[in-house]
């Protein structure tokens, strides 16, 4: 008992000492004696209270689709603010019995509270009681969550129990009352909160904890939400009921006492007694707002989007941090329907536990403005849980490590139409075997067969962009020049896979050569066989760019970009250019347009999808069978498709039903580009083309033909 008072006796001394330096803190600027402030301090007091009346809270961002839609939220703080109308009565009632019953009282500061504080601690050793206003409160957590995003250590420095902090505060409170009103004050810090479970203000816990909004909140309601904001972790009505409702009852008797059912005794006992004999009434899974990528869209089928967005908006000038800040609405390209079905195709090729091996596509829409993303699908969910099929990779955007084989003679094709080297109906050498003494191989010369035997030694350069011989590209590229075959694939959309990474795939460093200049410098003719690191998406623009008459435009997955005010934001994106000349683009797109006909590698595929339509498309198939592709477009969309292993080790795709990991032995049969990818790309787009028309090819140049 003496030990009790006694530890009482302390508190009280320290409670009076800290409410005499309060009103001396209060009274003078400057408190030069004691050090406790100085005319800078003063100077942030009111920078702070300043902030504070037109305060910009952490707000969600709303991902929407093309239909304007939503497909994803990104956040620190999940907040759904309400103006003080939209708030319920019972609401501020409740806060206000249990956190600061003089609130409509005092000026900032409750000095009766404290000196009530130091009486209790005197008597009974605690100091529970008017230790602070809501409007102190309101600027601890303005502090701590807004300017401190509610990091540790700023939560930590707007909480510490020091007496220069809480002067400091003091201070600001004061001279935000005199700014604002006590009803905004209230407002402000019903917004501000937080309530748990990632939940930050009543609008947002409302609908979390009870699936309504805060103008509606009953009595038992609104006296739980007010109760956790004490200790919101170990009052979470979601897994701990019991204290849960303890602390809600606590509020409801404050309430009672604070005269909130009336001025009469009995009824008021009466209503009290019946709302604490309410249950916990929160809904039985708490309706918390998705955070991010992970688990985007019904099954999940957005998060490479999702992923892909972010990247794209980060390097336009909106940093994640301000994404999950700023409460944007983001309206984005992306079209579900052909999300759903690039994700249903890449599955049935390739079903999503199939150990190692992705699948991935990329959908864009041509245009001469404008090059929208409609579709980032892959056989793999985007998640972190490897053993049921996820990727945390952004596998249809990235730039995987991994080549796409035989659709970069396209590249060598369009530089030979360019530079007047190649005409489509002019035949070119294609022999079975070609050693080259201009591009450096193991052994001297470079030497290079083609995949199989049966090709004519020439053949028309359309007939060869069908049927794909190695020795007629790598001839080709020899009479155009690496350098400008290299260049066009950069052009034509490349631009990340050759001038971002390294010819590993990884992000380029300082003095490090980019992909491209590697292939230049070291002058490798194997190029045009497609062996280096490439972004699935990039390819699908390529046939974009191709079939919008040479105009490359970026990848677009952004239609528009709004602020919490609904105003719009400006982006940095690189403006479209004319790639290639038009008449080249038309004269390549004529091209590719045999590859899906008689005699071309992607026939069969597109034979079994029933595909009738005039299109542009080349298959790849890299020389280890450790990844293939197909790219192709008609005038409406580009897509490309990629299959490729994703596990620790790169092993032989075989070309077995589903395909599976078969070591790397000598003689392993792989997979085609034509066998796996080419279906994907039609069982994708089939359905997606219905009731559009089928548009011819644009018309060659007579030049080029």
């Amino acid at each position: 008992m003496f030990a009790a008072r006694a530890t009482g006796l302390v508190k009280l001394a320290g409670l009076c000492l800290m409410a005499g330096v309060l009103v001396a803190a209060l009274l003078f600027p400057v408190v030069g004696g004691l050090g406790l402030a100085s005319n800078r301090a003063a100077d942030t007091v009111d920078q702070t209270s300043g902030e504070l009346t037109k305060a910009e809270l952490p707000l969600v961002t709303t991902v929407l689709d093309m239909n304007k839609q939503p497909i994803a939220y990104l956040y620190d703080q999940y907040r759904i603010p309400v103006p003080s109308e939209g708030i319920a009565d019972t609401m501020k009632a409740a806060i206000i019995a249990i956190e600061d019953k003089r609130f409509f009282e005092h000026k900032g500061v409750d000095w009766q509270g404290i000196a009530r504080a130091a009486a209790k601690a005197g008597v009974e050793g605690e100091t529970s009681q008017g230790a602070s206003t809501l409007t102190q409160q309101y600027v601890k957590n303005y502090l701590a969550f807004v300017v401190g995003k509610g990091e540790k250590e700023a939560y930590a420095k707007a909480t510490e129990a020091t007496i220069g902090r809480k002067i400091s505060e003091a201070r600001i409170a004061t001279q935000l009352e005199q700014k604002m009103t006590k009803d905004e004050i209230l407002t402000g810090y019903l917004n501000i909160v937080p309530f748990g479970n990632g939940t930050y203000g009543v609008g947002a816990a409302a609908k979390t904890y009870f699936g309504t909004t805060p103008d509606k909140l009953t009595v038992p309601q609104a006296a739980m939400l007010a109760g956790l904001v004490n200790e919101p972790s170990r009052l979470n009505p979601g897994a701990a009921v019991e204290p849960a409702i303890k602390r809600r009852n606590t509020v409801i008797d404050k309430m009672r006492e604070n005269g909130a059912f009336g001025a009469d005794p009995k009824v008021a006992e009466e209503k009290a007694a019946e709302y604490k004999a309410e249950g916990i009434g929160v809904v039985p899974d708490l309706k918390l707002l998705p955070n991010g990528c992970v688990g985007a869209g019904d099954g999940p089928v957005y998060g490479f989007f999702c992923r892909y967005l972010i990247d794209y908006l980060e390097k336009a000038g909106l940093s994640a941090d301000e994404l999950k800040r700023g409460g944007y609405t983001i309206h984005t390209t992306m079209d579900p329907v052909a999300t759903r079905l690039a994700k249903q195709a890449a599955e049935d090729q390739v079903p999503k536990t199939q150990d190692g091996i992705a699948n991935a596509m990329a959908i864009v829409e041509p245009g001469a403005e404008k090059h929208r993303v409609r579709a980032l699908a892959a056989n793999r969910d985007f998640g972190n849980n490897a053993e049921a099929g996820q990727s945390a990779y952004p596998l249809p955007s990235e730039v995987t490590k991994f080549g796409t084989g035989s659709t970069y003679k396209v590249f060598t094709a369009a530089a030979a139409l360019e530079a007047g080297v190649a005409r489509l109906d002019k035949q070119i050498d294609t022999p079975a075997t070609y050693t080259s003494r201009i591009y450096k191989g193991d052994r001297g010369g470079y030497t290079v067969k083609n995949a199989n035997t049966g090709y004519k030694d020439k053949m028309t350069l359309t007939e060869a962009l069908a049927t794909s011989p190695n020795t007629g590209f790598v001839i080709l590229e020899e009479q155009v020049g690496l350098d400008k075959v290299v260049d066009m694939a950069s052009r034509l959309g490349l631009r990340e896979s050759m001038n971002g990474v390294t010819t590993k795939g990884e992000p380029v460093k300082p003095g490090e050569r980019s992909q491209g200049e590697t292939i230049k410098a070291e002058n490798r003719g194997s190029f045009t066989l497609g062996v280096g690191p490439t972004s699935i998406l990039e390819l699908a623009n390529v046939a974009a760019t191709i079939m919008s008459a040479g105009k490359w435009c970026p990848p677009t997955p952004v239609e528009g970009v709004t602020d919490r005010n609904g105003r719009p934001v400006a982006l940095k994106e690189a403006p479209c250019d004319q790639a290639v000349a038009p008449e080249v683009a038309n004269a390549l797109a004529n091209g590719l347009g045999a590859d899906t006909k008689t005699g071309g590698t992607a026939a069969g595929a597109a034979g079994r999808a029933g595909w009738d339509r005039p299109m542009i498309g080349k298959t790849g198939t890299t020389e280890d069978h450790w990844s293939v592709a197909f790219m192709g477009a008609t005038a409406h969309y580009a897509g490309a498709v990629m299959t490729f292993t994703d596990g620790v080790a790169p092993q032989v795709i075989c070309n077995s039903t589903p395909p599976r990991l078969c070591g790397n032995a000598p003689g392993t049969t792989g997979v085609f580009g034509g066998s796996v990818a080419a279906p994907t790309w039609f069982n994708a787009m089939k359905p997606l083309h219905e009731g559009k028309d089928p548009t011819p090819l644009p018309p060659v140049d007579p030049r080029y033909r």
